[in-house]
């Protein structure tokens, strides 16, 4: 492995502290000024829905620039609106300001991850990408079981240091993030309009689908474990499996090194779909649980497949734009799962994500029996 990409991964791993240790820094946050935990959950809304705003007209700002340039600055700018949220915190400013510079470090987080997973293509020869990205998907999944618990570690201590830590983490890739000259977009090769294809929003919505029902897991397992008559803490039961077991299909995509094929995909979402069947079953904690794990299983393999796909469509000028939809679309499916279960029973909403969920598999299934159709007799 090559330091330049010992550096990627490092950033990598650490971009998305903030999405992970957020909602419980953010909340402790609310409640030492407002005595109310909501405001957690008001200032990571604020924050997806400004990444989603922001994600291509931020990224389209950089095109001309170098990326790591691009991607450093961007970094640096979504730190210093975390340090002074730390500040406001300190000084018991207006929660308003919060829920404010939670906006402003948002909205550059899809066009930094795309600028970042762009900048992979120079580091890694194609034939291992797959491996890389599953590494990364991996890494991914520590950050987000153990930010949580660093978060709420430091921040029983004081709101002050909880947020604080999330800045300096997510701060990283302003500093480690390896160095590359390539501009994505020269002057002449500028163009309008949008880079999407039929083949790329097929696969966007996949992993919208994807995120919302994933979300509705993540989200709903306090109220899940509830539902079935036991204690809060007892959710851990549900995020735990589910994290490590989408640790477990990183490491298989690593070992495979290899671009899964269309039907393989195809089977995947049916397991996806299938687990989330189970939990909107609602017949115990441990179908639920079973559900889960089944999800977390693809969960790797699924993302990788999207963005390696999206790596083969995307023209090569546009690529941190492509990447900043794909992150999109993943938050607008999380942002979905969140609007169904604030608006809806939570059986309710898990039957609908199901049935989203479906929908997708049935569309990606026609989809692949047309390729196959077209495909010339051996």
């Amino acid at each position: 492995m090559s330091w330049s990409l010992l550096r990627w991964f490092i950033s990598y791993a650490t971009l998305t502290v903030p999405q992970a240790a957020g909602p419980v820094a953010f909340s402790l946050a609310a409640l030492s000024l407002t005595g109310d935990t909501s405001g957690g959950a008001a200032m990571i809304f604020a924050m997806t829905l400004a990444q989603v705003l922001g994600a291509i007209p931020i990224t389209r700002l950089g095109r001309k620039l170098p990326s790591t340039w691009v991607l450093r600055t961007l970094v640096g700018f979504r730190t210093v609106a975390f340090a002074l949220m730390s500040v406001c915190v300190a000084t018991g400013a207006d929660f308003l300001w919060l829920i404010l510079l939670a906006a402003i470090a948002g909205s550059v987080n899809g066009a930094a991850y795309g600028y970042l997973r762009a900048l992979l293509n120079g580091f890694t020869p194609p034939d291992r990408l797959p491996r890389a990205l599953g590494i990364a998907a991996t890494l991914n999944e520590v950050t987000f079981v153990a930010s949580p618990v660093f978060a709420s570690g430091l921040g029983s201590i004081s709101p002050v240091w909880g947020i604080l830590a999330l800045s300096i983490l997510g701060g990283l890739p302003a500093l480690l993030a390896p160095r590359s000259d390539v501009v994505m977009t020269d002057s002449a090769s500028l163009g309008g309009g949008s880079v999407l294809s039929p083949a790329m929003f097929l696969w966007l919505i996949c992993a919208a689908a994807d995120g919302a029902a994933i979300a509705a897991i993540e989200i709903g397992a306090v109220a899940l474990a509830l539902n079935f008559g036991y204690p809060p803490a007892l959710a851990i039961l549900l995020t735990v499996p589910l994290c490590l077991a989408s640790v477990a299909g990183g490491v298989w995509i690593s070992i495979q090194n290899r671009m899964a094929s269309r039907r393989a995909v195809l089977t995947q979402l049916a397991i996806m779909t299938a687990g989330s069947a189970l939990a909107a079953l609602n017949l115990s904690l441990v179908i639920t649980v079973v559900g889960a794990v089944l999800m977390g299983l693809v969960l790797a393999p699924l993302g990788t497949y999207f963005s390696l796909v999206l790596d083969t469509l995307a023209p090569p000028d546009r690529r941190p734009e492509v990447f900043a939809l794909l992150r999109t679309a993943s938050s607008l499916g999380v942002i979905f799962a969140s609007a169904m279960l604030t608006v809806t029973s939570l059986s309710l909403a898990l039957i609908v994500i199901t049935f989203v969920m479906a929908a997708v598999t049935v569309v990606v299934a026609v989809a692949t029996a047309g390729q196959a159709g077209h495909e010339p007799a051996a």
